[in-house]
Formats: C-alpha cells, sequence, structure tokens
C-alpha cells in the first residue's frame, strides 16, 4: 500500500482539493483507493457523500478522533491532514506516510508558514532519511502576476522538489460543489487542467 499524506500548516491553501484529486486519479486508475479525514471539519468525507454513484468508487475513514485500520487490498492511502498540525501529530501522520504532498499558495503568509513546516518535517528522521519523501505543490497560480513570481522565487529556494504547479480555475470549485474532480469530468477543459497533475502523479507513482 502506497500512503499520500497532503498537510501543510497553513489553512486554505488547497490541501482537501489535493487529496480528493490524487485519491479520485488513484480510484479512476482502477486502483483500490482509501481517502482517510484527519480534518474535525471532514471537508474530504463532505465531498465523497456528494460523489456520484457513478464515478469510481473510493472509500472514505474518519480519522478525526482514531486512525482506524484501512479495508484489506487497499492500494493507495491519501490523507487529509488539518492545518496547525502539533508536533506528535506530524510525526505520527509523517511515519505513515510514503510521500508528503505539501501544497502552497502564492503569498508572503503562505509562504512563511509553509517554510516553518517544512523546517519540521526536515528535523524528522524519515525525512531526513528520505523514508518519505516531500512533493511540493504550487496551488491556484496565475501567470504572470507577482504574485506567481514571488512564489516562484519561494519555491525556488524551498530545499525540496517542486513537483508541479496547479493553475487557478473555478472549475475546482464546480468538481468539488458536485463530488468530482478533474478526472471524472469530461471535455476539453477538464483535460487541459489534468495535465497540470500529471507530473505529480508520474512522482507518486515512483515513489
Amino acid at each position: 500500500m502506497l500512503t499520500i499524506l497532503v498537510a501543510n500548516i497553513k489553512g486554505g491553501c488547497g490541501k482537501t482539493t489535493v487529496a480528493t484529486h490524487l485519491a479520485a486519479a488513484s480510484a479512476a486508475a482502477g486502483l483500490p483507493t482509501v481517502l482517510a479525514d484527519v480534518d474535525r471539519q471532514r471537508s474530504s468525507l463532505g465531498w465523497l457523500e456528494r460523489r456520484p454513484e457513478k464515478a469510481p468508487l473510493l472509500v472514505g475513514l474518519d480519522w478525526a478522533k482514531d486512525f482506524t485500520d484501512t479495508p484489506r487490498g487497499t492500494k493507495r492511502l491519501v490523507i487529509d491532514a488539518p492545518a496547525a498540525l502539533k508536533t506528535r501529530q506530524i510525526e505520527d501522520l509523517v511515519k505513515m506516510a510514503d510521500v508528503v504532498v505539501l501544497p502552497v499558495l502564492p503569498g508572503a503568509f503562505d509562504e512563511q508558514a509553509t517554510q516553518r513546516f517544512l523546517t519540521k518535517l526536515d528535523e524528522l528522521k524519515r525525512i531526513a532519511k528520505k523514508k518519505t519523501m516531500v512533493a511540493v505543490v504550487g496551488n491556484r497560480m496565475r501567470a504572470r502576476t507577482k504574485a506567481a513570481d514571488r512564489l516562484d522565487r519561494f519555491l525556488g529556494g524551498v530545499g525540496h522538489q517542486v513537483v508541479t504547479r496547479l493553475r487557478d480555475s473555478q472549475i475546482y470549485a464546480d468538481a468539488a460543489e458536485s463530488g468530482l474532480s478533474l478526472f471524472d469530468m469530461p471535455g476539453k477543459r477538464a483535460a487541459e487542467h489534468r495535465g497540470d497533475w500529471q507530473p505529480l502523479l508520474s512522482y507518486i507513482d515512483g515513489v
């Protein structure tokens, strides 16, 4: 089983969007996939409740209080972590993970919080020994803006691989409202944005 932890101590950086899309991509590829929601807000589980029956099957687990076992035969486990994680929580979740996917938005506050989180991660043995990999994702990027340029400069110095940059688009809100992801949606627009995800999916497959 490959375990993907989506985490950042900064709220509102798109963790749930990234977690649900990674889970949906795995399910669409035919892999038995579990989406575990550690956040008390249960946004990922709410997305699953809205998910159409015809969409590829995903199993949801409520991990807000306890880490329950995954079903037998699970090939991918995607963990949607809450913001403001305590050090012990970070340690426990990283121990489970093969890869940490860390989304970051353009903006000074997001960059500052992300840098603090990366510093905490770098102190963990699993990260230092590369037993758990870290993939940084620039999220809600708008081309040719000062904010995007600033984020690019920040990402260039984080000390971890920046795997991809996801463009800002209303299509993500539309998909979330229906319990879907870009990997469940037909059409040229969804296909175009799915291309942003391919470097991340390839990176995870290679872990």
